[in-house]
């Protein structure tokens, strides 16, 4: 027994002098790879800012929902919105709405992805837009519907790609407006 004191006594500076153990940041931050017809999208999501929007966001990706989805709107300068819609643009089946978090602390700054939704405030289900600028008139502080709209992650890698995709050709197709010319397919979604 006085061995195992002294030998305990003996390694407290040692365990003292090493750092703590890291959580995983892959459970506080999950990041997202989305793979499109013009390349490869990161998103690091935010579940301690967004957390009801974060585990519906992962729910579609988790059940290969955005498997051959498109970009169905592409505004340059402003954003590039998918996640709902085919390649024939007819609209898939969604899960119920989610409530809004408009109000979490992340603002709709260029490169991040945020929830799209109808005028109503919880009407968000499985579309996204990623920012191309700086859109304050989104937060929910400045919107004009007092509302806003929810971020919840950040493209990390693939800035590139967001480029490439808001400055497609776009036009009018199945009555709706800023549709690429060409589509710009969603290949898969996946958590890394």
């Amino acid at each position: 027994m006085l061995l195992r004191h002294r030998l305990l006594i003996a390694l407290a500076p040692l365990a003292a002098a090493l750092p703590a153990p890291a959580a995983p940041a892959a459970a506080a931050e999950p990041r997202v790879e989305i793979n499109t017809s013009m390349g490869r999208i990161v998103v690091r999501l935010a579940p301690a800012r967004a957390p009801i929007t974060v585990k519906n966001f992962l729910r579609y990706v988790s059940e290969g929902f955005y498997t051959d989805t498109v970009f169905h709107r592409v505004i340059p300068g402003f954003m590039i919105q998918g996640g709902g819609f085919d390649e024939k643009l007819r609209e898939k089946p969604t899960h119920e709405p989610i409530p809004l978090e408009a109000r979490g602390g992340l603002r709709n700054d260029r490169y991040t992805i945020a929830m799209a939704r109808t005028s109503y405030p919880h009407s968000a289900t499985s579309q996204f837009y990623i920012n191309v600028a700086d859109n304050d008139f989104l937060n929910a502080d400045q919107a004009q519907d007092g509302n806003g709209y929810c971020v919840f992650g950040e493209v990390v890698d693939g800035t590139d790609v967001v480029e490439k995709i808001a400055a497609v050709r776009t036009g009018r197709r199945a009555g709706m407006s800023d549709v690429p010319v060409e589509t710009v397919k969603i290949l898969s979604a996946k958590v890394l």
